[in-house]
């Protein structure tokens, strides 16, 4: 039994390797995507009266740059004092790696203050917040399971270099109301 177990499970390893090395392969030539530290599509958030002022991000990889057609990566600096407000991702993961400064995470019922390099799951329709503590910025990388979000953030931005005007209320309101199926704000 454990012979026929055994010998099952290094087929499928052996089945698994020789699928990896030929996905390989192909995204060698056709997905891989390198990208230095600055680089990716530079945008800047429309100031809405929000912590997060007129923050910078990039959008790393999503449909639109890399091409991944299953996640999404974003980094951002937040400045001292600023945040990530209470929201949630319907049917969409995320994971937060905070990779400086400290802040003060709010996840479901959870509050926890942390430092650099901490990571948090955050499962689909849980609430989160995060909040910059102390007097240095917290960069951060944001990355999701599924395409959807980076519509929203594309939204309420403008790409570096661009006019960039405040965006109203009545304007965030009809843009979080029309991209709903991948973030909620309370």
């Amino acid at each position: 039994m454990h012979f026929r177990f055994a010998a099952g499970a290094l087929a499928i390893l052996l089945c698994g390797i020789a699928a990896g090395q030929q996905s390989t392969r192909s995204q060698a030539t056709t997905n891989a995507l390198i990208l230095e530290k600055q680089e990716g599509e530079r945008r800047v958030h429309r100031s809405a009266g929000t912590s997060t002022g007129n923050a910078p991000f990039i959008l790393k990889f999503d449909p639109a740059n890399g091409p991944s057609q299953h996640l999404v990566m974003f980094t951002e600096d937040l400045p001292p004092g600023g945040s990530i407000p209470v929201h949630k991702h319907p049917q969409r993961e995320e994971i937060l790696i905070l990779q400086t400064g400290h802040s003060r995470v709010h996840l479901g019922t959870t509050t926890r203050e942390v430092g650099p390099g901490a990571s948090v799951l955050i499962p689909p329709d849980t609430w989160i917040s995060v909040d910059v503590v102390g007097n240095e910025p917290v960069s951060l990388i944001a990355i999701f399971s599924e395409p959807g979000f980076e519509q929203y953030m594309r939204a309420i931005s403008v790409q570096e270099g661009e006019p960039n005007t405040p965006i109203s209320k009545t304007e965030l309101k009809s843009i979080r109301e029309h991209h709903n199926h991948a973030v909620n704000y309370k």
